[in-house]
């Protein structure tokens, strides 16, 4: 059931707008098991990111501008022997947020509700 939102038309559980330059294909179950299956156009691409937060001439894709701006904000130290490591664990972020859009509980006061609802009915809970 891939149920929508006027704010999330490619479905509510599908990763939301904002990720989508890095993952827009729905997850699989090895992903909810924590293992990344990045799409393999990525690999080029950021290549191209790395050489743009190195100030270095780049055919950088306009999708990534805003998170490549939100990097170079983020790090003041952005250099060749670090950049790699810097992409990884920004991806990493990227990937977990992909995995907040798919959960079924948002980690908001609704989401958290929601659960100790279910929690309750099912009979986990003393």
């Amino acid at each position: 059931d891939n149920q929508t939102s006027e704010q999330y038309p490619d479905g509510i559980y599908h990763p939301h707008p904002d990720v989508q330059h890095i993952k827009k294909e729905n997850i699989g179950l090895i992903e909810v098991m924590g293992l990344a299956i990045l799409p393999p156009r990525l690999k080029g691409e950021l290549q191209e990111v790395e050489k743009y937060l190195l100030g270095q001439e780049n055919k950088m894709e306009e999708y990534h501008q805003v998170w490549a701006d939100d990097i170079k904000q983020k790090y003041s130290d952005i250099s060749q022997e670090n950049v790699g490591t810097i992409i990884q664990q920004e991806l990493g972020r990227v990937f977990a947020r992909v995995l907040e859009d798919a959960g079924v509980y948002k980690h908001d006061e609704t989401g958290r509700m929601a659960f100790k609802r279910f929690v309750e009915e099912v009979g986990i809970v003393d």
